[in-house]
C-alpha cells in the first residue's frame, strides 16, 4: 500500500507539475498568439488574371500559382487521400491528436531523433499561416496551443478546405486546384485516383519528391498514400492494384491560357500594378475582364503576322543561320543537341539541312521530325541584296539550300516552307466606333522578340492617313466634295522650315482643276496642301486637336497637310472612329471590369458614348471624368476611373432609344466635334478611296489607292485610308465600316530604314505585290485580310445620310448642275444649302472654276 500510495501522489504530483508546466507556458506564448478569427476572412494569395471580353484566360501573374476551391469541389476521393495520409482522426480530435503525439514523443525517447512531427491538419493549418518551420519546442508548443483556438473558431470543414487551399505542392503550386493544372492540366473533378494520391503524397517534400523532378520517389510516396487509404477501407483491392501499377503521366503545364494576347495583357498588368501597387495586384486574386474580343484578337494576329511574311518575303531571302557541317555529316543526336540550343518564334523553328535534291529539300527539326520543303516552299527565295533590291529568281533548291545548314523553317498552314525571323515590324488596333472598347491589339510581330507596344508606345509619322482630317477642316467651313481644288505643282513654297519646301505629287503627275472627293480618293498631296491654305494652319490644328492629336506633336508648316506628324496607332484608329461613327470622339479604353478574389466587381468601366444626350432632358451623373491610367500621353488614357452610373436609370423611361442605349450601357456623353454630315461625306469619300468611280466601259474609269480592299465585296458600308510617308518609312492603312475601326502600321523600328521596293517575280504569284512600298501595298493586305475575316457574315450596313445632307446629280468636270444623265454625270452629297445652285454650260472648260490662289498660275 506504501508503494501504492506513493505512486498514487507522484502521478497526481507529476499531473499538477504537468498542468502547471502547461499553464505556465500557455501564458508565456499567449502575447505572441495571434488572433485566429483571421482566418475566417483570409485572403490567400491569389494571382492576377487576366481574360477577354468573352471569358477566355489570357494571361496569369504571380510567383504563387493557386486556384480556391470549396470544400464541396473537392472530391471525396482526395479528401480519403489526404486525411488518410496526413491526419486520420482528423474529425475525431480537437485539434490535437494525443496518439500521435505519444507515438512521436516515444520515437524522440528511443531514438533521439525528431522523426515524426504529430501535427494534425490543424496544426499545420497554424504552422502555415501563424508561425515558422523551424523544429523548436516553443515553436510546437505555439502550433498546439493555436491548433485548440483556431478548432474553437472554425468549423472541420473551414479548417480542411483552408489546408487544401494553403498546401504548397511543388513548382509553384499552392493548394489542390493549383497542383490538378500544373501536374496534369485538369480540375479536381477530372483527377484519377492514382492522381489524386499523388497530390495527396506531395506535402510531405513537394520541391524533392513531385513527380516531374523525382518521379521514382514520388510513386513509392503515391503507392504509400494509396496503402493508407486501403488499410483505411477507403478504396478496394483491385482499386488499390490498378492505381499503384499506373504510370506516371503528371508533367509540367503552364497557367491553362485560352488567348495568348501578350501586349494587352502587359497593360493589363501596368494598369493593376499602378493603381493597387505590385504586390496587391500579384497576389489579392484579382481578375480584369478587358474589352478584348478573343475571336477578333486571334484574327488581328493572323493577319498581322501574314502580312509581315509577306513583306519580308517578297524582299529575299537573307541565308542560313550558320554552317554546322560541311564534309562530315554530324549524328541526329548532335544536330538535335544544336538546333535545341536556338528559339523558335511565332512558329519559326530551327532546322538542319539533311539533303538537297532538285527541287526539294529535307530538313530535320529540334524535336527529332524530319520535313520535306517542296518548291512551293523554297522558290520565294530569291537572295536579298539590299531593301530596294533582291536577286535573280531561283531555279533549284541548291540556289539556296546547302547541306549541313542551320536554317528556319515554319509550317504556313498548307506546307512546309523555308523561312526567317522578319526585321520588318507592325502593329494592328481596332476599336468599336460606339464607345471606344478596343477590341484587338497586336503591338508587334512577336512579344518574345520585343516587348514594345508599338500600338501605344510607337509614334511614327501619319503620312496621307492625315488627309481625311485636313478635308474634314475645309467641309466644316466652306468647301464641298464637288468643290474643284488646282491639282497642279505648287510654286509658292513654304518656308517655314528654313528650306523652300515644295510639295509633290507621287507619281508627279498632274491632272488640273480635281474634285475633292477625287483628291482624296487618290491621296493627290498638291490639293491636301492647297486645302490646308485655304482652312489656315491655326485652324486646321484646331481641329485636329479636336481629333485626339496632341498639340506638341503638330508642325506648324505646311508639311501638315502631308502627314509629317508622329502619333501612335492608338491616335489614329481613335481619330478615324469620329468618322465611323458619326462625329463623336470616344476615348478608347481597354478593361471593361475587373472583380476580386471573390467574384465581386469592384470597377465597372464608364466609356463614352456616340450619342448626344436628348435636347428635352437633362441627365446628370457623379461620373467621374478623369482617366483611369494616369500615364504622361493623354491617348494612352485608356481606361476611365470605371465608375457606375446606376443612378441615370430613373431617367431612362423618358430618353428617346438612342439615348436608352446610352444609359443601358452605363456611359457618359462623348464630345461631337463635327457636325453628322461632314463625317457622312467623309466616310462617302473614304468609300471612293476603295471602290474609285466614274464608268469604265465608257473610259471614264478610276481607282482609288485602295482599291485592293475591294476583295471585300462589302460596296455599302467600308470606307478607308491609305498612308505612306517620305521614302517610304512607314506605311499605314485605316478603316472602319459602322461596327468596327481598324488601323494597320507597317515599318522598320528604326526611323532611318525604307522599306524599299520590290521587283517582279516570274515565278511568284499572280497577284503579286511589286514595286516601291506603299500604305497600299504594304499596310493595306494586312487590314483587308483582318477586315474581310472580322466581318464575314455580319450583314452589310449601307449608309444612311443623315439630316440636313441632299443629293444632286452634277457635272463630273466642273461639279456644277446638270441636266444630263449619262456617264459624265453623277449624283453627289452636300449639306442642305451648299449644294451648286449653276447649271454647267455645255461649252465650259473646267478650268475657269478652279479654287486656288488667284495670284498663283495654274501652269507656271
Amino acid at each position: 500500500m506504501k508503494w501504492f500510495k506513493r505512486l498514487i501522489i507522484a502521478f497526481l504530483s507529476l499531473t499538477l507539475l504537468g498542468i502547471g508546466a502547461i499553464a505556465a507556458a500557455y501564458f508565456y506564448v499567449l502575447p505572441d498568439l495571434p488572433d485566429v478569427n483571421s482566418l475566417k476572412t483570409v485572403q490567400l494569395q491569389t494571382p492576377l488574371r487576366i481574360y477577354s471580353s468573352d471569358g477566355k484566360l489570357i494571361s496569369q501573374f504571380g510567383e504563387k500559382r493557386r486556384i480556391p476551391v470549396e470544400f464541396e469541389e473537392v472530391p471525396q476521393q482526395l479528401i480519403d487521400a489526404v486525411l488518410d495520409t496526413e491526419d486520420a482522426r482528423f474529425f475525431e480530435h480537437k485539434g490535437i491528436d494525443p496518439i500521435g503525439i505519444i507515438r512521436a514523443a516515444t520515437i524522440l525517447i528511443t531514438t533521439g531523433k525528431k522523426s515524426q512531427g504529430a501535427s494534425t491538419i490543424t496544426q499545420q493549418v497554424a504552422r502555415g499561416f501563424f508561425l515558422s518551420n523551424e523544429k523548436t519546442y516553443i515553436r510546437k508548443i505555439k502550433e498546439i496551443f493555436l491548433a485548440l483556438k483556431i478548432e474553437k473558431a472554425l468549423t472541420k470543414h473551414e479548417i480542411l478546405t483552408l489546408y487544401l487551399n494553403r498546401s504548397f505542392l511543388g513548382n509553384r503550386a499552392y493548394g489542390v486546384g493549383a497542383a490538378a493544372q500544373v501536374y496534369y492540366g485538369k480540375n479536381l473533378d477530372e483527377l484519377t485516383l492514382p492522381e489524386m494520391a499523388m497530390i495527396a503524397g506531395l506535402p510531405q517534400a513537394p520541391s524533392a519528391a513531385n513527380p516531374i523532378r523525382n518521379p521514382t520517389r514520388a510513386v513509392a510516396r503515391r503507392n504509400w498514400v494509396l496503402s493508407r487509404m486501403l488499410e483505411r477501407n477507403n478504396i478496394t483491392q483491385d482499386e488499390y492494384q490498378a492505381a499503384s501499377n499506373a504510370p506516371v503521366t503528371a508533367k509540367y503545364h503552364g497557367a491553362e491560357i485560352d488567348l495568348y494576347a501578350p501586349y494587352i495583357s502587359e497593360m493589363a498588368r501596368d494598369y493593376m500594378i499602378q493603381k493597387y501597387g505590385e504586390e496587391a495586384a500579384y497576389t489579392n486574386g484579382y481578375n480584369v475582364y478587358t474589352t478584348i474580343s478573343s475571336d477578333l484578337q486571334l484574327m488581328a494576329q493572323d493577319a498581322l503576322r501574314n502580312n509581315v511574311f509577306a513583306y519580308d518575303q517578297r524582299h529575299g531571302y537573307r541565308g542560313p543561320i550558320s554552317q554546322l557541317w560541311t564534309e562530315t555529316p554530324l549524328e541526329h543526336e548532335q544536330i538535335i543537341e544544336r538546333l535545341s540550343k536556338t528559339s523558335e518564334l511565332q512558329g519559326i523553328k530551327p532546322a538542319a539541312v539533311l539533303s538537297v535534291s532538285e527541287q526539294q529539300a529535307q530538313v530535320l527539326l529540334a524535336n527529332g521530325q524530319q520535313q520535306t520543303l517542296n518548291w512551293n516552299g523554297l522558290k520565294w527565295a530569291r537572295k536579298y541584296i539590299t531593301d530596294k533590291r533582291q536577286g535573280l529568281p531561283p531555279k533549284l533548291a541548291s540556289d539556296i539550300l546547302d547541306v549541313g545548314q542551320q536554317v528556319y523553317v515554319r509550317h504556313n498552314g498548307d506546307h512546309w516552307q523555308l523561312s526567317q525571323i522578319p526585321e520588318v515590324s507592325s502593329a494592328t488596333v481596332s476599336l468599336d466606333p460606339f464607345d471606344g472598347a478596343i477590341r484587338s491589339l497586336v503591338g508587334g510581330f512577336s512579344f518574345g522578340q520585343s516587348q514594345f507596344n508599338r500600338v501605344t508606345q510607337a509614334k511614327r509619322q501619319l503620312g496621307s492617313n492625315i488627309k481625311p482630317f485636313i478635308y474634314a477642316t475645309t467641309l466644316e467651313q466652306d468647301w464641298t466634295l464637288a468643290t474643284l481644288i488646282n491639282n497642279a505643282p505648287i510654286n509658292k513654297p513654304d518656308t517655314r522650315q528654313g528650306t523652300a519646301w515644295r510639295p509633290k505629287n507621287s507619281p508627279d503627275i498632274y491632272g488640273g482643276p480635281t474634285r475633292l472627293r477625287v483628291g482624296l480618293a487618290q491621296s493627290i498631296n498638291v490639293m491636301s496642301v492647297r486645302a490646308l491654305r485655304h482652312t489656315g494652319i491655326q485652324k486646321t490644328i484646331d481641329t485636329l486637336v479636336k481629333f485626339g492629336f496632341d498639340p506638341a506633336d503638330l508642325p506648324r508648316n505646311e508639311s501638315l497637310a502631308l502627314g509629317s506628324p508622329s502619333v501612335t496607332p492608338l491616335q489614329v484608329a481613335t481619330a478615324f472612329n469620329v468618322f465611323a461613327n458619326g462625329g463623336y470622339l470616344v476615348e478608347p479604353y481597354f478593361i471593361d471590369h475587373v472583380t476580386d478574389a471573390f467574384g465581386n466587381v469592384i470597377e465597372q468601366a464608364s466609356p463614352t458614348l456616340a450619342c448626344s444626350p436628348p435636347e428635352e432632358v437633362s441627365v446628370e451623373t457623379d461620373v467621374d471624368t478623369q482617366s483611369a491610367l494616369e500615364i504622361d500621353d493623354p491617348f494612352s488614357a485608356m481606361s476611365d476611373e470605371l465608375n457606375n452610373t446606376d443612378d441615370a436609370a430613373s431617367v431612362a423611361a423618358s430618353l428617346d432609344d438612342e439615348a436608352l442605349v446610352c444609359q443601358r450601357e452605363n456611359g457618359r456623353y462623348a464630345k461631337q466635334i463635327i457636325s453628322e454630315q461632314t463625317a457622312f461625306l467623309i466616310t462617302e469619300a473614304l468609300k471612293s478611296v476603295i471602290w474609285g468611280g466614274g464608268d469604265w466601259s465608257k473610259g471614264t474609269g478610276w481607282n482609288g489607292t485602295a482599291w485592293r480592299a475591294s476583295k471585300l465585296i462589302r460596296r455599302h458600308d467600308i470606307a478607308g485610308k491609305t498612308g505612306t510617308t517620305n521614302e517610304s518609312r512607314d506605311t499605314w492603312f485605316s478603316g472602319f465600316n459602322p461596327t468596327l475601326t481598324s488601323t494597320f502600321w507597317v515599318g522598320f523600328d528604326d526611323h532611318g530604314r525604307q522599306l524599299g521596293r520590290t521587283s517582279w517575280m516570274a515565278n511568284g504569284a499572280p497577284d503579286q505585290i511589286s514595286g516601291a512600298e506603299a500604305g497600299a501595298k504594304t499596310a493595306g493586305p494586312g487590314w483587308n485580310d483582318f477586315m474581310n475575316q472580322a466581318l464575314k457574315g455580319t450583314p452589310e450596313y449601307p449608309s444612311e445620310p443623315p439630316r440636313g445632307i441632299v443629293s444632286v446629280r452634277i457635272d463630273l468636270e466642273t461639279g456644277k448642275l446638270t441636266r444630263k444623265t449619262d456617264h459624265t454625270t453623277s449624283f453627289e452629297y452636300f449639306v442642305e444649302g451648299t449644294e451648286p445652285t449653276e447649271y454647267v454650260k455645255e461649252a465650259q472648260q473646267s478650268g475657269e472654276i478652279f479654287i486656288d490662289n488667284p495670284a498663283e498660275d495654274l501652269f507656271q
